[in-house]
């Protein structure tokens, strides 16, 4: 990669990671609670990031049957993280 292509690479990149250090929270929010599945130390979560207010309907993933719950925008819980393997977006609305 060529020093000109890759400077103003560089310096979109600092100015992105400046501008999120001047929002309060900003990167912690986002480290938090990532888009779809993901679990903390003792539970699990499915955050369906969205901006049009759409529920989603998604599969979630525990030893048995998995099963199918609607989910709105923002964080759901889905239980104990030692009973849940997991959660994805099936591809519909609810």
């Amino acid at each position: 990669m060529s020093v000109r292509r890759f400077l103003p690479t560089v310096l979109a990149a600092v100015a992105v990671s400046s501008a999120l250090a001047l929002v309060p929270g900003a990167t912690a929010t986002a480290a938090a609670n990532p888009c779809g599945f993901y679990e903390t130390g003792s539970d699990a979560y499915y955050n369906h990031c969205t901006g049009d207010g759409s529920r989603v309907v998604i599969e979630v993933e525990v030893w048995g049957p998995n099963y199918e719950r609607c989910v709105g925008p923002g964080v759901s819980w889905l239980g104990s993280a030692s009973k849940i393997d997991g959660a994805y977006y099936v591809g519909r609305t609810c």
